[in-house]
Formats: C-alpha cells, sequence, structure tokens
C-alpha cells in the first residue's frame, strides 16, 4: 500500500496535541467560528450540505473515505459531469440568455460577449469534434492556448466527455511542452496558432511543430485555432485541423457523467521542468470546493461580474477563471493583457469601468507594476470604479505599503488570502462571505479556510506556540477539492507532502499564528535564511525596504557569506522620477530603516538598485533563481520566467557589490 510511505506514524501523535486555532475561538466573529468548528469537528456533515450546490446524476454513498490516507475520497459513489454544472443546468434554468464570459484585450482591440446559449453551443459541438477523434472517458487532452474563450470551450468539451484536460501556458517553449506532452500522453492536443503580447506575436503553432518533433508521444490529431485577424496558421494536413472545421462540422455531444473521484484535469507545477509534477485533482470535490469558495471566500452572487487575472495555465484560471464562476452562474472577464503596456498603467481601472466589475482577483506583482507608473492614480482616477467592492491579492508576498496605495488607488478592501496550485482554492483567507472584519491585522493572509486544521510545527514535529515561526501544516484530512495525488506518481505525491511531518500535508511555507487565530507566511521554507544561527524572514526585510517612499519594488534573498553562513542581499526598483537620486542615498537608508525595524541581527547591508527584476508569467519574483545566481551557481532559466533578459541586468548590477559572475550559458542566446 502506497500510502505506508506516511500512515505507520499517523497514530502515533498525542491526544492532546491540538492548537490555539483549531476548534477555539479562532476570532470573535460568531458566524464564522460555528462553521469553521463544523468543518472540522463534523466534516461529512459540512461537505455534504456544500456537495448540494451541485448537480449530480447519482447521488454519493459515503461523503468521506479516509481509510488510505493520505488518498481521501470525497462524494464516493456519486456521478456528475463538470460541464453540466458549469453549462447545462443554468440554461435549462432559463438564464441562458445571460453573459457568461466577457473577452477584452486591448493588445488586438477586441471585445467579445458570450452567452451561457453560445457557450454551451459551442462546447457540445466541440465534445462532438472530439468523440469523432476518439476521445472517451479518462483520455487526455492537452490545451496550448492563451486567454480567450476558445479556452474555456476547450476545457469544458474535454470535461464534457469525462476526460481529463492538461492546459499548458502559452508560450511554453517547445522542450517544456515537449516534456508535458510525454507525460499526459495526449489523445489529441487543442492549440491556438498564436498569443500575443506587447509588441509581438507569438507563434504558438511553430512551437507545438518543434515540440511534437522531439516528443517521443505523438497524438493522434492537433486542432488548431486560427487567430486570422493576427496571423494566419501553416498547418500539417496529416495531423492538423483548423478549429472552425470541426465544429462546423460536429453537431453536440451529451455529457457523460463520472465518478466524483475521477480526475477532473492535471496541473504542472509552475517551474516544474525534466521531472513533471502534476496535480490530479477530482470531479466532486473540484466543483463543489470552488463553488462554495467563491460564495464564501470572495461574497460573489449570481448577478455579479467577476474577474481574475491569470492564465489559463495556472490554478488560478482553472479555480476562479473557468470552473467556479461558471458553476455559479457568473460573468467573468478575460482579460487579454498586461497591467501596463497596453498601452499603459489604466488597464484595470478601464476593465473595471467598463464591465462594473465587483470583484477581482490578481497578484501584488502588478499592483507594484501599476504603483511604479501611475504612483498617485492620476491615470486611475479617470476611470470610474465604483461598482467594485472588494480586491483579493494571492500568489505572493502583498507588502504593506503596496496594500495601502491599492486601497486608496481603488478606494476598497484589499484582502489578501494564501492557497497553492496543490490546494486549488484558499488554505487561510479573509471570507467575505463570512461576514468578517474587512480590515484584518497587518500583513496576514487571514483566518484558516474551513476545512483547513493549520497548525505550526517545530523541527522536533511538535506545535509552536502562538506568534513562533515554524512550518505551516494542515492536519489531515485535507478538504475536497485538494490534490488527490500527483499524476502517474503516488509514491512521489507521498514522499513530498507527507513523509517530513507525518499526518499532516506538509505546504513548504513557513510563518505563524497570533494568538487569535490569524495566520501569517513569512517565506517559503527556502526563503528563511540563517544569519550566524539566527532565523530572518527575507519577507519582513521587504516589508521594511518597501516601506521606503522612494522603492516601488523589491527582492530580498539569501546570499552566502563565509562568517554568517547567510546575509539577505536586497535588489530594489527606485520610481522613474527618482532615477537620478543618488542609488546609494538610498540604500544607506534603507540599511537605517531595516537596522531600525529588524535589528542588527539581519546585517543588512548589501543592497542593489536594478531596473526590473526576474518574475514569471504569473507575476511571482524569481527570488530563488536570484539568490542561485548572485552564489555563482549556473542554473537553467525555467520557460515560465517572463524577463529571462533581466539576468544579464542582474549580473551588471550585482558587480557594484563584489559579486563576479559568470552568465549562466542559456543567456548567451538573448
Amino acid at each position: 500500500m502506497l500510502s505506508s510511505l506516511v500512515s505507520n506514524k499517523l497514530e502515533k501523535w498525542p491526544e492532546t496535541f491540538e492548537s490555539v486555532q483549531n476548534t477555539k475561538d479562532i476570532c470573535k466573529n460568531p458566524k464564522y467560528r460555528e462553521i469553521y468548528r463544523k468543518s472540522i469537528e463534523n466534516p461529512e456533515q459540512f461537505w455534504s450540505e456544500v456537495g448540494t450546490l451541485l448537480t449530480w446524476t447519482k447521488p454519493w454513498k459515503k461523503v468521506m473515505d479516509n481509510s488510505n490516507e493520505p488518498f481521501t475520497k470525497w462524494f464516493v459513489g456519486g456521478e456528475l459531469n463538470a460541464c453540466y454544472n458549469a453549462l447545462d443546468r443554468h440554461v435549462h434554468g432559463g438564464r441562458g440568455r445571460k453573459v457568461a464570459l466577457i473577452y477584452d484585450s486591448p493588445l488586438i482591440q477586441a471585445a467579445q460577449k458570450v452567452t451561457y446559449d453560445e457557450l454551451l453551443d459551442k462546447v457540445s459541438r466541440m465534445a462532438g469534434a472530439l468523440s469523432k477523434f476518439g476521445v472517451r472517458k479518462g483520455d487526455r487532452v492537452v490545451i496550448y492556448m492563451p486567454v480567450i474563450p476558445e479556452t474555456v470551450i476547450a476545457m469544458l468539451a474535454v470535461a464534457r466527455l469525462g476526460a481529463v484536460h492538461s492546459v499548458v501556458f502559452g508560450g511554453f517553449a517547445a522542450s517544456e511542452l515537449a516534456i508535458r506532452i510525454e507525460h499526459a500522453t495526449p489523445k489529441i492536443i487543442i492549440a491556438a496558432n498564436c498569443g500575443i503580447e506587447p509588441g509581438k506575436v507569438i507563434n504558438y503553432k511553430k512551437i507545438l511543430s518543434d515540440a511534437l518533433k522531439s516528443s517521443s508521444f505523438k497524438p493522434s490529431r492537433c486542432i488548431i485555432f486560427e487567430r486570422r485577424n493576427i496571423e494566419k496558421a501553416t498547418l500539417d494536413r496529416n495531423t492538423d485541423t483548423l478549429w472552425d472545421e470541426v465544429l462546423d462540422s460536429s453537431g453536440p455531444h451529451p455529457c457523460v457523467s463520472v465518478e466524483a473521484n475521477d480526475p477532473l484535469y492535471i496541473l504542472y507545477t509552475s517551474g516544474t521542468t525534466d521531472n513533471p509534477k502534476a496535480v490530479q485533482r477530482s470531479v466532486g470535490g473540484g466543483l463543489a470546493s470552488v463553488a462554495w469558495s467563491i460564495k464564501h471566500t470572495y461574497g460573489m452572487e449570481n448577478d455579479d461580474v467577476w474577474w481574475a487575472t491569470s492564465d489559463f495555465g495556472w490554478v488560478l484560471g482553472h479555480s476562479f477563471m473557468c470552473y467556479g464562476p461558471l458553476v455559479n452562474c457568473l460573468t467573468s472577464v478575460l482579460y487579454e493583457g498586461k497591467p501596463v503596456r497596453t498601452p499603459d498603467a489604466g488597464q484595470y481601472f478601464r476593465i473595471i469601468e467598463k464591465y462594473r466589475v465587483n470583484a477581482m482577483f490578481t497578484v501584488p506583482t502588478a499592483l507594484r507594476v501599476i504603483k511604479r507608473e501611475d504612483p498617485h492614480s492620476l491615470i486611475g482616477k479617470q476611470y470610474d470604479t465604483s461598482s467594485m467592492r472588494n480586491m483579493f491579492l494571492g500568489g505572493e508576498h502583498l507588502d504593506y505599503e503596496t496594500r495601502i496605495w491599492a486601497k486608496n488607488a481603488f478606494g476598497i478592501p484589499i484582502l489578501n488570502q494564501w492557497w497553492q496550485t496543490e490546494t486549488g482554492y484558499s488554505i487561510t483567507a479573509t471570507c467575505v462571505g463570512f461576514d468578517q472584519d474587512l480590515r484584518p491585522p497587518k500583513l496576514t493572509v487571514g483566518l484558516p479556510f474551513p476545512g483547513y486544521d493549520v497548525r505550526v510545527l517545530k523541527k522536533t514535529g511538535f506545535e509552536a506556540k502562538p506568534n513562533e515561526i515554524g512550518d505551516i501544516v494542515v492536519k489531515l484530512p485535507l478538504p475536497p477539492g485538494t490534490l488527490s495525488t500527483l499524476y502517474k506518481a503516488h509514491s512521489k505525491f507521498c514522499q513530498t507532502y507527507y513523509r517530513k511531518h507525518p499526518g499532516f500535508y506538509y505546504t513548504m511555507d513557513a510563518g505563524y499564528i497570533d494568538e487569535n487565530g490569524y495566520v501569517y507566511i513569512t517565506a517559503r521554507v527556502d526563503d528563511v535564511i540563517n544569519i550566524a544561527g539566527h532565523r530572518i524572514s527575507t519577507a519582513a526585510i521587504e516589508d521594511v525596504v518597501m516601506s521606503h517612499p522612494d522603492v516601488t519594488d523589491a527582492a530580498v534573498v539569501g546570499v552566502s557569506d563565509p562568517i554568517k553562513g547567510q546575509v539577505p542581499l536586497c535588489l530594489f526598483i527606485t520610481r522613474q522620477s527618482d532615477m537620478d537620486k543618488n542609488d546609494n542615498n538610498i540604500g544607506k537608508e534603507l540599511i537605517t530603516k531595516v537596522r531600525g525595524s529588524i535589528g542588527p541581527v539581519a546585517d543588512f547591508h548589501l543592497f542593489v538598485s536594478i531596473k526590473d527584476l526576474p518574475h514569471t508569467r504569473s507575476g511571482k519574483i524569481c527570488r530563488k533563481l536570484i539568490s542561485k545566481f548572485a552564489d555563482d551557481q549556473l542554473f537553467e532559466i525555467p520557460v515560465t520566467v517572463e524577463n529571462p533578459s533581466s539576468f544579464v541586468d542582474l549580473a551588471n548590477a550585482l558587480k557594484k557589490v563584489g559579486y563576479a559572475l559568470k552568465i549562466p550559458p542559456t543567456l548567451g542566446i538573448l
């Protein structure tokens, strides 16, 4: 039994192993406290009620089966279809004329609204086309497309057949795409012929062709969506078929019911190379969790307009651009563009005004970029954003200064939260639907979301005290909708997430929980640096740096030191209007601020001003790569990095603080 890797220790923890945030007075809000308590103490009754949000073709026999932890199953024996829950039932209920998707692309000056009627028609016919090509229940289909309505159509068409989709971020290099094709072994690949970025067109079709040439696995067919207004596709008529041709020649296909624990999709975690780690999510738990979450975390109702700024290749695209909004019959905005440069820093404000957006989810980096170009919101103030109620942030650390800027710029609560590709929705959050205080403590990622028994463990394996930093874990069983396993890697699933702290899901994040139950993420475990025996969070230093009035963005990483083991290195970006200021003077002011806020123990003295921070396409700063780079370790730059040329500028900048770096071979092609 695979679970024997961890189960031999699951029952050896003392009965008194309880934390302040478990089922005690986690906060003063009685509504949240009662819901959370019920989710932990009586999970079967709790999730049984949540499951009624969905339409089932066959009722479940058992709500939870955790006899083989960590492979917990939910809604066992129940059958349903994801596409039916996202589309058919709304159309049958008379809501077909409602707008399901709003597509907006300032890059090509295009906008489109798609109703639930229109979406169902195209999805059912695309499902018919896939069926003709032999796609059946359980088959995999790789989707390689940008942020356009056709990506949602492809995802739902695959789900309509009970098949499993694997969405790969549009623009991934051929070598990385080939790895995913070989791992997923898809029967069909659905791809756009191109993607669009500010100032350039990315030829997806050529990338796909190169990937297939090097891949040892070949799909039976590639369906190509041709974006004729941008670029004409070059097809291989032996393997390629145009999207419009298969759609026009196919009739509708009915929904295929699947068991609740069958996979809905597999999704590769960001940055994965050479050794794929594909999160597998089940249909029943996946749909139930996001359906309930979008109501209670984000406070969205049926007539609301929701906007999540992501690519479909990331988990946010799956949970809260596709399935979550549609299962709840919301209107969801799909934005193909950047926060700035398309053409200016006013795009987020423009979208909110034009479509009367009620709430949105984005990443802190996007706001920092807007803030850098429009620090006083002079562009933003030209738009009416009064429809907005709340803005939610996640994916990376949110510094206090950016939060305050966003609150002033948009005039609404800015609510931070924490979750992972593996969990699929929030582990912690400030939940609008529970009437929680929308002014949570500074820098918290909120309270544990119902179903997550969040703990902090020390190296000894025993629980940390309030406000004491340690490994953040979640006590088993995990709630429905979290990863059921890793595709084709069940042993790795156990080893990666459950070996270090048996009986708990290891999040690989470090942090603490205060006396009121609020959770704080200080860093990924790798980002807690050890300075002469003192464990210091790089995020804490970044918060101090970002409070400087001349700094618009920053990253602090640990670098090797022969005496103290590690010391912090700060990379910071100044305001465009302040570029002529003496960077050395700003750095000295940062030293004073860090010393005053954290103390001399941080040994903060290395700093350098740069023009751009290396970041992924999802907006996360590549802190681990920066650290390796500064320590002169050669590495491959993942294709998830949006601005690889920034490493050249980084090398030149680091020389200013005494680093003589070798340029990684991958930079030679830039």
